[in-house]
């Protein structure tokens, strides 16, 4: 986090860190951990379900796909987050892809061998709850923040994203979000059309509020999107 810049969020622990080290343990002792670069697709919609991701380190694109062509980025996923948890649980056709957004390592978990840990195991079964309570209410809160101004909905996000992955500026001041985002990607993840968010983008740099080049975004001033974000 830049020196002097605050972003202050409620955010609730990942699944991985709601777990002891023996719990971790058990779970790496079942898992295969692969690292993989950035920009690669490693679960695809559509495809049968047999296993869970946990997310050891790095940042993954959840995508969905429209049968008319239409590519969405629906959320990012960093480190601690368990991916994969409705479908491997479920053993339905995955709803969306997966998609390193940075270089990450992974630990693959067959869908059965994790049910039978968080059947024996109360640490991880809570975590799991945590899990999906959480998912729940991300769906909530997009639910009801599309009534949001476009501009509010935009700001909220990238102080969020600032927080979650935000580094110092390279002149020592703002916040640069550490993940390479495109518009489009901005677009998906407010419910919103990717001119809507270029128009936004154009005054916010013109008011000297953010700095943005090819798929990279500087925080100048977090004052001014927390009162986008929130008012007052």
């Amino acid at each position: 986090m830049a020196a002097g810049v605050t972003v202050t969020t409620h955010r609730s622990a990942t699944f991985w860190e709601a777990l002891g080290p023996s719990e971790r343990a058990e779970l790496r002792r079942a898992a295969v951990q692969v690292s993989l670069p950035a920009g690669q697709q490693f679960l695809a919609q559509g495809e049968d379900s047999d296993h869970l991701v946990i997310l050891v380190s790095g940042w993954v694109k959840v995508v969905a796909q429209s049968h008319a062509g239409y590519r969405a980025l629906l959320a990012l996923r960093g480190p601690g987050e368990l991916l994969g948890e409705q479908a491997g649980l479920e053993r339905r056709r995955r709803s969306a892809s997966l998609q390193t957004a940075t270089p990450v390592d992974l630990l693959h978990l067959p869908a059965v061998r994790f049910h039978a840990i968080a059947r024996t195991n109360n640490a991880v079964a809570a975590a799991l709850e945590q899990t999906l309570s959480q998912r729940l209410r991300e769906a909530d809160a997009q639910r009801t923040g599309i009534t949001e101004p476009v501009p509010a909905r935009l700001a909220a996000l990238l102080l969020d994203l600032a927080e979650r992955c935000g580094h110092t500026g390279p002149d020592g001041t703002g916040l640069r979000i550490g993940l390479p985002l495109s518009q489009d990607d901005l677009a998906g993840l407010v419910l919103s059309s990717r001119r809507t968010v270029s128009r936004v983008l154009e005054q916010w740099r013109g008011r000297g509020w953010i700095v943005t080049g090819r798929q990279s975004l500087l925080i100048r001033s977090v004052d001014q999107l927390k009162r986008q974000a929130f008012g007052g």
